[in-house]
């Protein structure tokens, strides 16, 4: 079993459902709404310990209601949790959803913004096979991560997003980055400097490159109902998964991110 340690974002989802966005300044009735747990790291946590892996998760949260809501959707995914509680909001996600599955989303970081790691959680991630980041917490707290599993050996797989600046440094620390076209594009120059790069494509599925070649699998027909967390979903179970061979593990996290879709909610 492969384990993974997550640092990353943990928030409360808001997700309200329309036929359509509206336009600035309109307003239009809704079809429900739905609240749950979010975060790129937490989404990403709860998709590698469905994929098998030993996870555990490293956080913060605020003092408030939020944070056993969020919290508690992570350890009933049996994920363990190093959650740090500092004063103000658990993080929060906005997001509109319209009648085709596709989505809108507004972040406010709120504690997320505040971690930072504790000796204990530089010896958890030592430890591990697999860490797992990406970029809605504060750089400087990636970065540290990262020196940290480099030095012990750990695979460093990065998704780099939301796409944002980092210290030049990281790029050099990550053994795979996990992106979609769009981050991809934002990202070229540097991403020719890592070892593998695996890029999401939607319907039409994912490919993987590396130094010595490249593949791609196909994309899956499913029924979409909502394409949020997709990403996180492929991206956990890519993780997960890291001690299979390319063609596995993508297979694998291709299936489970367009899986994702047939549902609400991340």
């Amino acid at each position: 079993m492969t384990s993974v340690v997550v640092v990353g974002s943990i928030n409360l989802d808001v997700i309200t459902r329309c036929e359509r966005f509206p336009d600035p300044g309109e307003t239009l009735a809704g079809i429900d709404v739905h609240f749950g747990p979010g975060g790129k790291g937490a989404n990403q946590a709860r998709a590698a310990s469905m994929a098998g892996a030993e996870v555990s998760f490293i956080g913060a949260v605020g003092d408030d209601a939020a944070a056993t809501t969020a919290g508690t959707a992570l350890r009933d995914a049996g994920v363990t949790t190093h959650l740090a509680t500092v004063s103000g909001p658990t993080g929060v996600a906005a997001i509109t959803v319209d009648g085709s599955g596709e989505n809108m989303i507004v972040v406010v970081p709120g504690a997320n913004a505040e971690l930072a790691l504790s000796p204990a959680d530089r010896n958890l991630i030592a430890a591990s096979d697999v860490l797992l980041l990406q970029l809605e917490i504060p750089p400087p707290v990636v970065l540290d991560a990262a020196r940290t599993a480099r030095a012990a050996g750990t695979v460093v797989v990065l998704n780099p997003s939301p796409v944002r600046e980092v210290p030049d440094e990281l790029w050099s620390l990550i053994d795979a980055a996990v992106v979609n076209e769009t981050e991809e594009a934002a990202l070229t120059e540097v991403l020719a400097r890592v070892p593998t790069v695996v890029t999401t494509l939607g319907s039409r599925g994912a490919r993987m490159r590396w130094a010595s070649g490249s593949m791609q699998v196909d994309g899956q027909t499913v029924d979409v109902v909502d394409t949020t967390g997709a990403g996180d979903a492929f991206t956990g179970t890519l993780a997960a998964n890291w001690h299979l061979s390319a063609a596995q593990r993508l297979t694998l996290a291709n299936t489970a991110g367009a899986r994702a879709t047939t549902t609400m909610g991340a």
